[in-house]
């Protein structure tokens, strides 16, 4: 074996020389940089045979061991080849000894009979049911969680929303104020009189094109006057005669009421023609008080407790020519009211229920109150402690909405000289003259743009 070094500027030139002096078959054994060159060591192809072919005639020479393993015991074993000469004298003078067995090989591993094999494990079995009910609860969760998402981002933008229409109708309304000034008068003189800014909003929409402020109140006034509904004259009522039943809410004063119609009908028709009930079982002396009035008017009260007692009621009355049910008291949000609407409704006899407003209660009260006593339908309304409202463009802001029969005001306690019919001219012009402290400029605007104008399109503008 002879190795060889070649040099050359480059390894193309260094490989050249290779190949030109030991063939396209020569082996490299290195190749490295060297002072600049290029340093490459390789060895001749029958070189390296000549070295690989001595350690495989080696093994080659060595025969293999042929293993034979005994695997089954109904094979003979082979016979034994003859001991020589001198080993057999031995072993004839020594003591007879008993036959040795045979030695099994070092290497091999007895194989394990049938019954200490053993069968494969069995793979676990999928439980089909637990994997489909952790599915389920893993589609319900990203549903709720999908949903939740959801819900805020739809309130997001609806607070959004809101906050660009409440700019919006800022800049609009500042624009309008400027235009027309005689707009925000009319809104400053409707917002302090107690009528909403929803109405109020409407009505200044509405409102035809003038200069003149005083113009534009007198059609205001005009428009609010028209749509509201009074009866105008209460001898119709009193001589038509029926059933009425005064509701609504605690201390809004239905006894009082029921007493100074009670006078009426005294005075107009007598005693004989009027009967009382009261269905105020609750409050510990509740019917005392009417059936003091109805000691002082002559008139015979009756008491009644549920639905059948009423019915029986009126039953034994339905010749009276008018019977008036004075109910117990109850707050709008209690569930009670529309029991009491229900024990009123079948009573077997048309009852008309007359709705008691309070005219101090503010919009929002009145509004609920109308919304739980209205049942299939109010036969009018009374205003009541119409001498103790600040103004009363709030209830009569509510009346003209909700579409009431305005009946009677009250104005005081006594009876019955405090009970008048209702004048929708001279109601609206005191709403004007009775108002409260005007709205500051400044909350005009955010005013406007709280108003929701759709719920207010039912007033007739004539």
């Amino acid at each position: 074996m002879k190795v060889k070094k070649f040099t050359a500027a480059t390894s193309r030139d260094a490989l050249r020389k290779v190949r030109e002096a030991l063939g396209p078959d020569a082996v490299i054994l290195s190749n490295r940089p060297v002072d600049g060159q290029v340093e490459i060591l390789a060895l001749d192809n029958d070189d390296v045979a000549s070295l690989a072919a001595p350690a495989a005639d080696s093994e080659m020479a060595q025969p293999r061991p042929n293993l034979q393993l005994q695997q089954f015991d109904d094979v003979a074993p082979a016979a034994p080849a003859p001991a020589p000469a001198f080993l057999s004298r031995r072993l004839q003078d020594a003591a007879p000894a008993a036959p040795a067995a045979p030695i099994a090989p070092a290497y091999a591993e007895p194989a394990p009979t049938y019954a200490e094999r053993r069968a494969p494990a069995a793979e676990p079995a999928i439980d089909m049911s637990a994997m489909t009910s952790m599915m389920s609860a893993a589609i319900s969760q990203a549903k709720e969680s999908a949903a939740a998402e959801m819900n805020g981002m739809m309130s997001e933008i609806r607070a959004m929303r809101g906050l660009m229409e409440t700019q919006l109708a800022e800049l609009s309304w500042n624009a309008t104020a400027q235009r027309e000034p005689q707009k925000a008068t009319v809104l400053r003189e409707m917002l302090a009189a107690g009528f909403s800014a929803t109405l109020a909003r409407f009505l200044i929409e509405k409102m035809p094109a003038t200069k003149d402020a005083a113009e534009a109140m007198r059609w205001v006034k005009s428009v609010l006057t028209r749509n509201l509904t009074t009866i105008g004259n209460e001898d119709a009522l009193l001589e038509q005669g029926g059933v009425y039943a005064l509701v609504g809410p605690t201390g809004v004063g239905k006894t009082t009421t029921t007493a100074k119609l009670a006078a009426r009908c005294v005075m107009r028709h007598g005693p004989d023609k009027l009967a009382l009930i009261t269905t105020d079982a609750y409050r510990i002396g509740g019917h005392e008080q009417l059936r003091i009035y109805g000691k002082i008017l002559g008139v015979m009260v009756h008491s009644v407790k549920d639905e059948a007692d009423l019915r029986i009621a009126l039953k034994e009355l339905r010749n009276k020519h008018t019977v008036l049910i004075d109910t117990i008291g109850m707050s709008q949000r209690d569930h009670m009211v529309a029991e009491q609407v229900a024990m009123l409704s079948g009573s077997g006899a048309d009852v008309k229920r007359l709705l008691c407003l309070n005219s101090t209660s503010t919009n929002e009260t009145l509004n609920e109150v109308v919304r739980a006593y209205q049942g299939s339908g109010l036969h009018g309304a009374i205003m009541t402690k119409m001498d103790e409202a600040a103004s009363i463009g709030g209830v009569l802001d509510v009346v003209i909405r909700q579409k009431l029969n305005l009946h009677y005001i009250s104005n005081g306690q006594r009876v019955p000289e405090d009970l008048h019919v209702a004048d929708r001219a001279m109601l609206v012009d005191r709403a004007f003259r009775n108002r409260g402290n005007a709205a500051a400029d400044a909350d005009l605007p955010l005013m406007m743009a709280a108003a929701q104008s759709a719920a207010a399109r039912e007033v007739n503008l004539g």
